[in-house]
């Protein structure tokens, strides 16, 4: 790999990380050094760019009120609010701006999503997702299938690994679009698989699902921010996103849709709310809804102004950096360079030696594998660590112990751990540590 032109500290200073002290780093003696943060695929670092927006925003609610939404001291009066948003995050997924809203929760937009485009016919009524999806869109999924009056035993076709791997190849995934093309009626994804980080080839999937007169749609929790896409010149028809992980927009922030305008003139909102009118007319409050033309016709109620102003405050710094191809060249060399780190551990397993032990996880097998794909053109950020034996709870000791050394990752039970080296406030000194406390936590536990 070519070295990094971008800075050797980080992509961006503006962000706040917690100290040693803050988080009761028990086994770290400096307690006012900052911890390494590994969990931007969880919930993302606040700015000082999002903190003084918001705080901006709560004096202009003190000082002007109701009035602020009209008359606004720095030029953001909150009935538009989300205009320099919108076109923020159509640069982020490659998206023209109308076809972007940002509003709601993600799993309320995936509702609004497929119940637009999952229209299931005797012949054509089945979801393709992966298996173990993130566990909200298999709820979504069923609910949506049995309101339908479907069964999801039936209707939802899931993709899973072949026996002893843990990542989906590409061609079992279009050949079973092909195979199962004519009784398809959604192909919906995750962009990035919450569980193993696995990037899905997602012009691909579209293509071919539209090859087959599937509607495809994604989730794009794990993806938005992570890694460089481009929507609408893939022909995607939908898309969901939440914004606090790579986004780093505040814990259960404000979400994102995304529609292609293709279907601006067949799918209107079913569930029409007063924010998705013409701004023209909005406040003349007609009895006749008269959606905004294209995905921001699906916005219901006024968005909370302070969730705005701290996604905003990120979003205003990843334009400042160049938007998505510095992010991704950033990204890329951080988890090499986490990976290369992990690699030289002796406490690190093949994963070809973990299939080979895959019936039998109790083979006295002690360390850890890595289960994201190693092609960087397959992963984001994140690397799933895999402890070994598997179910043995060694997981939970590591995990408790990096906790001790200022270490934050995230735990997936019942035997991952999630490493995710942020492009936007991670370094390479970070790497540097989540490696060498790994090292120290198996040392500790013998």
């Amino acid at each position: 790999m070519a070295p990094s032109t971008l800075p050797e500290s980080s992509l961006s200073n503006d962000f706040i990380v917690p100290t040693n002290k803050d988080v009761q780093a028990e086994l770290r003696p400096d307690g006012d050094s900052k911890i390494t943060y590994l969990c931007g695929n969880s919930l993302g670092l606040p700015s000082n760019r999002s903190t003084t927006l918001v705080k901006e925003e709560l004096n202009v609610w003190a000082t002007r009120a109701v009035v602020g939404h009209f008359s606004h001291p720095h030029g953001r009066p909150w009935v538009k609010f989300t205009d320099e948003l919108n076109l923020l995050m159509a640069e982020v997924v490659g998206a023209k701006e109308k076809e972007v809203a940002c509003m709601g929760t993600l799993t309320n937009n995936l509702h609004l999503m497929m119940d637009s485009f999952y229209k299931p016919t005797a012949e054509r009524y089945k979801i393709l997702c992966e298996a173990k999806a993130f566990p909200s869109d298999q709820y979504a999924f069923a609910s949506q299938v049995k309101a339908h009056g479907l069964d999801p035993a039936t209707a939802i076709l899931e993709v899973s690994p072949r026996e002893g791997e843990y990542t989906l190849r590409e061609e079992d995934i279009l050949e079973i679009i092909a195979k199962e093309g004519p009784s398809i009626a959604l192909v919906l994804f995750s962009g990035v698989q919450y569980y193993t980080g696995q990037w899905f080839p997602m012009q691909t999937i579209t293509r071919k699902a539209k090859e087959q007169g599937c509607i495809c749609g994604w989730d794009l929790a794990h993806g938005v921010g992570n890694v460089p896409m481009s929507l609408h010149d893939w022909d995607v028809d939908f898309a969901v996103w939440c914004t606090y992980k790579y986004l780093n927009s505040s814990p259960g922030g404000i979400a994102g849709l995304y529609m292609h305008e293709k279907w601006n003139d067949t799918q209107l909102p079913k569930f029409a709310g007063w924010w998705g009118h013409q701004l023209s007319t909005r406040f003349e409050m007609p009895p006749k809804f008269d959606p905004i033309v294209g995905a921001q016709g699906f916005q219901q109620s006024n968005p909370c102004v302070l969730a705005l102003a701290s996604l905003l405050g990120s979003l205003q710094l990843f334009k400042e950096v160049g938007m998505m191809g510095p992010v991704r060249e950033r990204s890329l060399v951080l988890t090499a360079t986490l990976e290369k780190l992990l690699l030289k551990s002796q406490y690190f397993v093949p994963l070809s030696e973990v299939r080979q032990l895959y019936p039998q996880p109790d083979s006295g097998k002690t360390g850890f594998t890595i289960i994201t794909p190693s092609d960087p053109s397959q992963r984001g950020a994140q690397l799933s660590l895999l402890f070994l034996p598997i179910g043995s709870g060694l997981m939970q000791k590591i995990f408790a112990k990096l906790s001790d050394y200022g270490v934050i990752g995230d735990e997936r039970e019942p035997d991952v751990i999630r490493l995710a080296p942020t492009a936007m406030y991670n370094t390479i000194k970070d790497c540097e540590q989540a490696a060498q406390y790994l090292e120290k936590a198996f040392n500790s536990i013998g």
